[in-house]
């Protein structure tokens, strides 16, 4: 299945990318020819429950062709304040996207004035001369008609292929450049992931060949509903969703969202959540084809060992864990932690690192790779291609990082579920609720030699708070907040406080287990709304 450009959208394209050859500004180092650069993104995609054995040909050209990350995070468990935090480097205390919904701020008025023009790819294309292309799932609400609808191309974009709203495999809209493009349920003309595939190519054969490129491809899989192509259909007819210790289990010492999950799950519930499993394993596989054919391409064309390829996803999820039958948007690892693979020039293969990073960083890095000076920008995130060449060692590398998750839920109970009362959402028959009002919370999540920590406090009448030793407790049982060393405790709180407000600089200050970290008690912000007092009171 080949489908190529029309016509116009040739020769759109091809002026687009000809009539602009900037090779360089003052603002990037500069060089004789700078790398290119292509981001796979995935929508959904775990680590910690299995999500990369299907893709068997990405582990092997991307993973072991370069560096896997084993401690690689998301800022938020939920696809549009993720998103943003990719293309903006930021938290999302700071681009102020902070859920799907265009009041929550995903692809809104308010974020194309405030953000758009100041994303990574906008830099690179503004500055570097880089020609750019993006095709997928960009932000869910985009082509919204009260964000400009599909006639708007965000800036930083050459050519720009962008999926109307949500995830979909068939029965879609696209927007070609501004101009709207249908699709059916063909499956040779019209599934998403082949589609995605087919155009990346069509954009390694018209670019220029006489400046770097930058490609961002963002598939919908596998993420729901999980429609696999049909000759993928029957595949993993007897896989399960993994039975770790953490499945099918009372989260009795959690926030009151996860006690309020039924143990054990119903056997509805199990069926739905193993079909849910094999299904979006199955998408996979056409993600695994799209990667192979798009290294293929850049081999052919002797472009792969002057290219940088991120492979990741927006956030995690999971499918039974403390009995909570399939979402994300929860504080735990199998949500917030996801896959990171790069390969590239002067990255050796066959790497694991245990280097704390997090998606904050992605744009700092591809600036960083680009020459261009990322302390000019207000990214949050720092680059880690240093880690990624080994010029970095774990001494010096940081140790902490933000997660934070405002919740939703709705103001008037759920008629099937009248007893849980008003606040609550994304509700199963069985009346578990996979997310609430209340489920806000923020999160240090600490990486060292000595520690391997999570420390989370939740926004709601009880200041809940959760501790993890995830050295120790990996799968995340028992929260150890009540047994803790108050110190800890307390520094820990500090640490969470000062990255709640910090921006730019700021947010990558030495953390508790960084040699360097001075702690200050009298440094507290008076304006948060949980000083170290109330944990000590909570805890007599």
């Amino acid at each position: 299945m080949k489908m190529g450009l029309n016509g116009a959208c040739s020769l759109i394209l091809l002026h687009c990318l000809l009539t602009c050859v900037t090779l360089s500004s003052g603002l990037f180092a500069k060089s004789f020819r700078r790398p290119n650069i292509v981001l796979i993104l995935t929508d959904d995609l775990d680590i910690a429950i299995g999500g990369l054995s299907p893709l068997t040909k990405t582990k092997k050209l991307i993973g072991d062709a370069g560096i896997s990350f084993t401690n690689a995070f998301v800022a938020s468990p939920l696809c549009c304040p993720s998103r943003a935090s990719i293309l903006t480097g930021k938290y999302p205390h700071n681009h102020h996207v902070i859920n799907n919904t265009l009041e929550g701020n995903c692809s809104s008025r308010a974020w194309q004035k405030s953000e758009e023009a100041h994303t990574f790819p906008a830099l690179l294309r503004t500055y570097g001369g880089y020609q750019t292309f993006f095709a997928g799932k960009y932000l869910n609400q985009y082509g919204h008609s009260e964000a400009g609808g599909l006639e708007h191309v965000p800036p930083g974009w050459n050519y720009w292929v962008g999926l109307e709203k949500n995830s979909k495999y068939y029965n879609y809209t696209l927007s070609v450049n501004g101009k709207p493009e249908e699709h059916g349920a063909d499956y040779s003309k019209d599934y998403l992931t082949d589609v995605l595939a087919n155009r990346s190519l069509d954009f390694l054969q018209y670019k220029s060949n006489y400046q770097p490129f930058f490609m961002m491809v963002s598939i919908p899989a596998p993420h729901s509903p999980w429609t696999a192509a049909p000759q993928y259909q029957n595949s993993f007819n007897t896989t399960k969703a993994p039975r770790d210790p953490n499945f099918n289990v009372h989260g009795k010492d959690k926030h009151w969202l996860i006690r309020q999950a039924k143990t054990p799950m119903t056997n509805s519930s199990v069926q739905f959540l193993d079909d849910a499993f094999r299904k979006r394993w199955r998408t996979l596989l056409s993600v695994d084809d799209l990667v192979e054919k798009i290294v293929k391409s850049l081999e052919v064309r002797s472009e792969l060992d002057n290219t940088y390829i991120f492979f990741t996803s927006d956030n995690g999820y999971h499918t039974g864990q403390f009995s909570l039958p399939l979402d994300k948007r929860q504080l735990y690892e199998f949500d917030i932690k996801v896959p990171l693979m790069v390969r590239g020039p002067n990255i050796k293969p066959n790497q694991t690192s245990q280097m704390l990073v997090a998606n904050v960083d992605l744009g700092p890095t591809m600036l960083d790779i680009a020459g261009y000076n990322v302390n000019k920008t207000q990214m949050d995130g720092m680059s880690f291609l240093p880690v990624m060449e080994g010029r970095v060692n774990g001494s010096s590398w940081r140790t902490d990082i933000l997660v934070e998750y405002e919740g939703e839920g709705s103001n008037v109970s759920d008629p099937a579920c009248p007893l849980l009362g008003p606040g609550v959402s994304e509700c199963f028959p069985d009346c578990v609720c996979e997310d609430s009002y209340n489920n806000t919370y923020a999160c240090v999540r600490t990486v060292a030699a000595s520690s391997n920590l999570q420390y989370c406090e939740f926004d709601d009448n009880e200041v809940f708070v959760e501790v993890y030793n995830v050295t120790a407790d990996p799968y995340q049982l028992t929260n150890i907040a009540k047994s803790i060393d108050q110190e800890v405790l307390e520094k820990m709180n500090h640490r969470l406080m000062m990255l709640q407000s910090c921006a730019g600089q700021s947010c990558r200050t030495p953390g508790v287990y960084d040699s360097r970290y001075k702690f200050d008690p009298r440094q507290m912000f008076p304006d948060h709304s949980w000083p170290p007092s109330s944990l000590r009171q909570k805890r007599k």
